[in-house]
């Protein structure tokens, strides 16, 4: 980290305790459980504050689409998962005032790093995956790692992924004397999803705790899901919640706005929205969506990269797509002082690895791929549009635009395109 970097950390490290001692240290009094990793966190919050939901706990969530409490929606208007202390720690003081025993938190490595969860007095910690991201932030794995690492040095209670490969580095950095509960699918762990099936609602599967099985439906799909739920589940039964409140919070969860929401339409077409933004999320949803395709359909992709990111992924999630989806069509998403179309290029570098007959297209503006889309999509095709999910705007040379990918979808069924305006 730069000179530069290390400012910027240090002045959110003054901000934050101003603001602890402001409002109180509001966390003190309250159970928090911080869920950090490259992709899943939230699915894997909201699993987690639905299952307390339902053990009649009074528990709020604060994660990348909003703060929730009961039934009051907060919109927090972040671009980023973990807010400021200055908007964190007053809604700590709100939410204890309120009541509130437990929140769930999504944990970011940048908010780690930057000390704005400091306060936060974690009880517990998830760890969904580890893969290359925002290493044009942290600059190579280890420092990603490393930040991550931090939720976990005081937790009591630490949920892990048995199948990550990050596993043993995020094991050694919780204390001895704390508890570990490991979650796989692959691999032998405190809690172990076997027999999982689709349905045609979602999935069956069992979970095996300490030689007991445990069956649970769900409308969510992916293996990538199950572990999800496996995470959530890992929390529940550290709080000692029962499994039968936990079945049926489970079968009740209908998922998170922009992630793998349905777009319901009169054309005979599955449209999906979703927050894939990185090659493991890519991946994960486009091989979902493709083992759940009718035969003789089309499995359609809308995405772009992210300007002044991880410049490496560009080409890797290029040929994810091109690999795994019939049509992939390639666009903007934030970005921000590059020029989209140099990205698209190194997307398309990608896709030529591809061998056989690919389609792939460059629609640099995203209203238009998103009609594009749409326009060649045949009754029964899937069309997944990836990278902005629930956001509410685009980046553009210093500007965050109104975006809504939701908006966009239904301009381009009336036979619109939505465009970026001031």
């Amino acid at each position: 980290m730069n000179l530069s970097g290390k400012y910027k950390n240090f002045k959110h490290l003054l901000i934050s305790l101003r603001e602890i001692v402001k409002n109180g240290y509001p966390a003190r009094n309250l159970v928090v459980v911080g869920v950090t990793g490259t992709d899943g966190k939230t699915t894997t919050a909201h699993l987690i504050y639905e299952i307390l939901r339902k053990a009649e706990l009074k528990v709020a969530l604060v994660s990348t689409v909003a703060a929730f409490f009961g039934d009051e929606k907060i919109d927090t208007g972040f671009h980023t998962t973990t807010p400021d202390a200055t908007i964190l720690q007053p809604l700590l003081r709100k939410l204890a005032d309120q009541g509130v025993k437990y929140v769930v938190l999504e944990a970011t490595s940048h908010g780690l790093d930057q000390h704005r969860l400091l306060g936060a007095n974690f009880w517990a910690g998830v760890l969904t995956n580890v893969t290359n991201e925002h290493l044009d932030y942290h600059k190579t794995i280890e420092r990603y790692k490393a930040a991550k690492a931090k939720l976990f040095r005081g937790v009591k209670t630490a949920v892990l992924n048995r199948d990550d490969t990050s596993f043993d580095y995020f094991r050694k950095s919780v204390p001895e004397e704390n508890r570990i509960i490991s979650y796989g699918i692959k691999n032998a762990a405190t809690l172990c999803a076997t027999n999982i099936k689709l349905a045609n609602s979602g999935m069956t599967f069992s979970i095996s705790e300490g030689g007991k099985l445990h069956t649970l439906e769900t409308k969510l799909v992916g293996d990538y899901n199950v572990s999800n739920i496996l995470a959530a589940v890992g929390v529940a039964r550290a709080l000692k919640i029962d499994w039968p409140v936990i079945r049926e919070a489970v079968k009740g969860f209908h998922g998170v706005e922009g992630r793998m929401e349905a777009v319901q339409n009169n054309r005979g077409l599955r449209l999906i929205i979703d927050f894939a933004h990185t090659p493991n999320s890519l991946q994960n949803i486009l091989g979902a969506l493709s083992a759940k395709k009718p035969r003789g359909a089309r499995l359609i992709a809308v995405f772009g990269c992210a300007g002044e990111r991880d410049v490496e992924k560009r080409p890797l999630m290029g040929e994810i797509s091109t690999r795994l989806a019939d049509v992939s069509i390639f666009t903007a998403e934030d970005p921000r002082s590059e020029d989209v179309n140099d990205i698209i290029d190194q997307m398309v570098e990608g896709a030529k690895r591809v061998r056989g007959k690919h389609k792939y297209f460059r629609v640099p503006e995203r209203g238009e791929a998103i009609k594009h889309a749409i326009d060649i999509a045949k009754k029964g095709d899937i069309v997944v549009i990836c990278g902005k999910g629930h956001e509410k705007s685009m980046a553009y040379n210093g500007v965050e635009y109104p975006w809504s990918d939701r908006e966009a979808v239904r301009e381009a069924l009336n036979g619109k395109v939505k465009t970026i305006s001031e």
